[in-house]
């Protein structure tokens, strides 16, 4: 069966699925709010089936492929959750040390589609490191809305520290070369921003529809900044002027485009949110970006 596309759902549905989740609506008040739009033997529950991820369908490059290497390692966070567990991944027959990117999540931990994203940048000449956020609690734990509801409960000033020393121990290690870039989406964008206010030395951020700090944060952004929207996103697109004024004003350099008819999580393939063309543009754009600065320093 070919799974539906956000051209299939109603607009209305599709926000009120991106309220489910981002934790601002429940299982159960999405269910009700969405029977409305059940029709034609469709049920409820149904949409929301047809709406959640599959991410087998959707892998592209699988786990064992023999042209990486990866593995999951533990990075210790003293003044986070203690540790944090983050999966590795890098060309099978690279030799030296790397370029690298790390790789952020969104609110649901690193489950597979992060995974997944993380090999494909492996794939073009990177060491990728994805940190779990959700390792204090077990990590992700299989499930998308178990995981929803565990990272409610995380302490997020803990979890902050927990991707500062994430990112110090990929500049540390011995395969990478120094050059660190990172990319996040939705969450995880909003967290490559914050890393953009707090390491000095960080070489290129990438956000894909991600919150952004507080405007006085902008003056102590010195990574080039790539910023990727979708077109109905208001929670998002509402609080860019603003800080796109304080970026100018701060002398931050920086690219940004929104994608037309897109939703919030257009780059997540597994999702009928999906828009292949778009985020075909937003990964090249994405890669070249990386490429600049971090294969050109």
């Amino acid at each position: 069966m070919t799974r539906p596309t956000a051209a299939d759902f109603d607009q209305e549905l599709l926000i009120l699925f991106d309220a489910y989740v981002h934790g601002d609506l429940d299982r159960r008040g999405f269910l009700d709010r969405a029977s409305k739009f059940a029709v034609g033997g469709m049920t409820a529950a149904g949409l929301l089936a047809a709406l959640s991820p599959d991410f087998a369908a959707a892998q592209m490059v699988p786990k064992d492929d023999a042209r990486l290497k990866t593995k999951r390692v533990d990075v210790l966070s003293p003044a986070g959750h203690g540790t944090v567990k983050a999966y590795v991944a890098k060309p099978a027959h690279a030799t030296g040390r790397l370029p690298s990117v790390m790789v952020i999540h969104e609110n649901r931990g690193l489950n597979p589609h992060i995974e997944d994203i993380t090999r494909r940048i492996a794939l073009d000449g990177y060491l990728a490191f994805a940190p779990d956020a959700l390792s204090p609690l077990g990590g992700y734990p299989g499930d998308e809305d178990k995981a929803r509801t565990l990272f409610a409960t995380l302490d997020q000033a803990k979890t902050r520290e927990d991707m500062l020393a994430a990112a110090a121990a990929l500049k540390a290690r011995a395969d990478s070369n120094g050059q660190v870039g990172v990319v996040g989406f939705c969450y995880g964008g909003g967290v490559a921003h914050m890393l953009a206010t707090q390491i000095p030395g960080l070489a290129a951020a990438v956000s894909f529809y991600g919150n952004h700090p507080p405007v006085e944060d902008a003056a102590r952004v010195k990574a080039p900044l790539l910023i990727h929207f979708a077109a109905v996103d208001e929670r998002i697109n509402a609080a860019w002027p603003t800080y796109e004024a304080a970026l100018k004003g701060a002398g931050v350099r920086y690219s940004a485009h929104q994608y037309p008819g897109t939703q919030h999580g257009f780059n997540n393939d597994t999702t009928p949110r999906f828009d292949a063309a778009a985020a075909r543009l937003a990964w090249d754009r994405t890669m070249a970006f990386f490429k600049l600065r971090l294969q050109s320093a």
